[in-house]
């Protein structure tokens, strides 16, 4: 019986982010982000229909893990919507702005000044080769890098909404 030599080298991208390991590297593998593909892919997203009909064009199609969350930007639509995605970019809003070294948004931002935001991540996730983004709460992001538990609250935004 032939055995295989394995090296027990370690890993030297092993205490960096799961985040940046996996899709800044374009090395999508990991098994917690296979498992929260499928999840995001097979739930049911709310969606409240922005009043610019040039919003998805420029923004993309924002979209809630729940009708309670959707609630919090207007009246969502009475049936929830099922999406595909394939290539997310995943984190929470500090660890996407270093990806994309744009700053988060912060309080104190008018209406006009966090749609230019958006527009400013979607073009950059979409240089970047992503199809949508995740965005998951800090804390619970750390608890899906160390643990790979999904969260119950996820926004959503797909890139090229039609």
């Amino acid at each position: 019986m032939k055995r295989l030599a394995v090296s027990v080298v370690p890993n030297r991208y092993e205490k960096r982010s799961i985040l940046i390991n996996g899709f800044s590297m374009r090395k999508p593998n990991s098994v917690h982000y296979e498992k929260l593909i499928a999840f995001v892919n097979r739930k049911n997203w709310w969606h409240v229909p922005p009043v610019d009909p040039d919003a998805y064009r420029k923004r993309g199609k924002f979209l809630a893990s729940s009708f309670e969350a959707a609630e919090f930007y207007g009246r969502p639509l009475d049936e929830p919507q099922k999406v595909i995605v394939a290539r997310p970019l995943v984190g929470d809003e500090r660890t996407i702005s270093k990806v994309f070294r744009i700053p988060p948004q912060h309080d104190g931002m008018t209406l006009k000044q966090i749609a230019a935001h958006d527009a400013l991540w979607r073009n950059a996730a979409l240089k970047n080769g992503f199809d949508s983004i995740l965005l998951m709460a800090p804390k619970c992001f750390a608890e899906f890098k160390a643990s790979g538990k999904i969260p119950r609250s996820l926004e959503l935004n797909i890139l090229r909404a039609i």
